[in-house]
């Protein structure tokens, strides 16, 4: 056992394996909620990196502060998060107790959509039209004074939940009531949390996400990663292509420099930054910005197409060190693409053996049984299966990626 802990704030389901994790040397800190609807007590035992497992309802106003007082003399190298929802803690904890972290006042900036607009604009960055909205009817007053399709979403939720693209306000009321209607299911825990809403102007363009290494405000490494939605009114990603594939060098740094504006305009700190932008006619407009690692498999991707051991650089920084070497351009290209399925009961699930045996095929992943019930898509949650891929390049291994997809046959009743 390590005597300087490394506390990990909320759990996913490959921190076991995380290969920096030292035998005996991290704490897992989740809410009690989460910890019984996920099993991680189950999915914890015999791990070998485990400390130990804290219950605590991180997610309430002064938790961390109570952390640091219960537990005094911990004295850890490392405070980490590993999930959106853990960023304003694990900042706050970081700061109390004296190691690297994007800073309390960063992280509470980004965990609000709403806050960070008015933030980010003030320093230039480009925002669509956002207001806060509590009702249809502001939803209606908002249409009147910007005429053309609209985004309704949460301001302090993530996954897509609660996300819906309105191109006219027929229905506004159903869509009201469907937004607001979420279910994170074992993500989260039981209790009421606050709900705000936003109402934006609609920007119609290609997406994308830098993703930023920071140490003390200055970026080590940066990658712009390429953004595929599924059709519909739910912006939920279909696919991504690490570098972003088929996009000149001028739109990458752009993005990037955009990217450092944000922090900068926020105080961040260090560690890990996943930043969405939507590129309206050569100009990125910023959709959000988290501190914290990116989902989807991205830093999978990111560490096959760049040959970066992204994880280790990012401990290294959080624990106060400056990794040096790190690739400035990709060796190759890498992707992940996401299944489709009509909802309705599972039929059948066929091809998927011989379509992991295809070209370039790093890792698929299926969670469907006959039987089981695909959901209309409403959050990234209801995502049904991926492949990840390599290539020379992004668009060979987007190629790679759409041959596996098309191999495996998903029927539903």
């Amino acid at each position: 056992m390590t005597e300087q802990p490394w506390i990990i704030v909320g759990y996913v389901n490959v921190l076991p394996y995380i290969k920096e994790f030292a035998p005996g040397s991290v704490i897992v800190v989740d809410e009690p909620d989460v910890i019984r609807k996920r099993d991680v007590k189950k999915a914890l035992e015999g791990a070998g990196m485990l400390r130990e497992l804290i219950e605590w309802e991180y997610q309430l106003p002064g938790a961390a502060d109570e952390f640091h007082n219960t537990y005094p003399g911990l004295a850890p190298a490392v405070v980490a998060p590993l999930v959106e929802y853990a960023t304003p803690f694990a900042a706050r904890l970081a700061e109390r107790y004296g190691v690297p972290g994007a800073g309390a006042g960063a992280s509470q900036i980004m965990r609000d959509k709403s806050l960070l607009r008015r933030v980010s604009r003030a320093a230039g960055v480009l925002n669509p039209a956002s207001a806060e909205v509590a009702s249809p009817q502001e939803v209606r007053e908002f249409a009147a004074a910007h005429p053309g399709s609209l985004v309704l979403k949460p301001a302090n939720r993530q996954a897509s939940v609660g996300t819906k693209v309105l191109h006219g306000l027929d229905g506004l009321d159903d869509a009201w009531a469907e937004c607001i209607s979420q279910d994170e299911g074992s993500f989260v825990p039981d209790r009421e949390r606050e709900l705000r809403m936003l109402i934006e102007q609609f920007v119609r363009g290609d997406e994308f996400s830098v993703e930023l290494l920071v140490h003390e405000g200055e970026v080590l490494f940066s990658n712009v990663t390429g953004k595929m939605l599924y059709p519909g009114p739910r912006p939920i990603e279909r696919g991504h292509t690490v570098p972003a594939a088929g996009i000149p060098d001028e739109l990458s740094e752009l993005m990037v420099a955009q990217t450092e504006t944000v922090i900068r305009s926020v105080g961040f700190g260090s560690g890990i930054v996943h930043c969405e932008w939507i590129v309206s006619d050569g100009r990125p407009y910023l959709v959000e910005c988290a501190g914290r690692f990116p989902g989807d498999g991205i830093p999978m991707l990111i560490e096959e197409a760049y040959r970066i051991n992204l994880a280790g650089a990012f401990y290294e920084v959080m624990q106060g060190r400056r990794p040096e070497g790190l690739p400035q351009r990709a060796a190759g290209g890498a992707a992940v693409r996401f299944m489709d399925a009509a909802p309705g009961e599972v039929v059948s699930v066929d091809g998927a053996d011989e379509a992991a045996r295809l070209p370039g095929v790093l890792s698929l992943s299926m969670h469907l049984e006959p039987g089981d019930t695909v959901n209309e898509l409403r959050s990234s949650w209801d995502r049904v299966g991926s492949v990840m891929t390599r290539g020379a390049t992004s668009e060979e291994a987007l190629r790679n990626a759409e041959a596996v997809v098309d191999a495996i046959r998903i029927t539903t009743a």
